[in-house]
């Protein structure tokens, strides 16, 4: 499945920057082509950005990129706990 995503990936990247220059760079191209232009390139801005995010959630899942470094949600309200304690005592409530 990783696979497929990623090949779509590699498509949706092409159509977005292919239909993208067709669409800025057309001189002699009707409104309706240009922004049928457009719009293809926007759908394959959305399609690659999807699959991109798609394929980096997997590559954390299985291990061949490393995790980020995003805290837990226990870790971040300890934080969040400690930094209010030390915004009271420096106010001096």
């Amino acid at each position: 499945m990783s696979k497929l995503i990623a090949v779509l990936n590699v498509v949706a990247w092409s159509g977005f920057w292919a239909f993208g220059y067709i669409a800025l760079t057309s001189g002699n191209l009707g409104p309706a082509q240009v922004t049928t232009a457009a719009i293809l390139a926007f759908i394959g801005l959305i399609v690659g950005l999807f699959a991109y995010f798609r394929l980096v959630r997997s590559a954390e899942a299985t291990g061949y990129a490393r995790r980020t470094n995003q805290l837990s949600a226990q870790e971040r309200n300890r934080a969040h706990d400690i930094n209010a304690e030390a915004v009271a005592e420096v106010e001096g409530r």
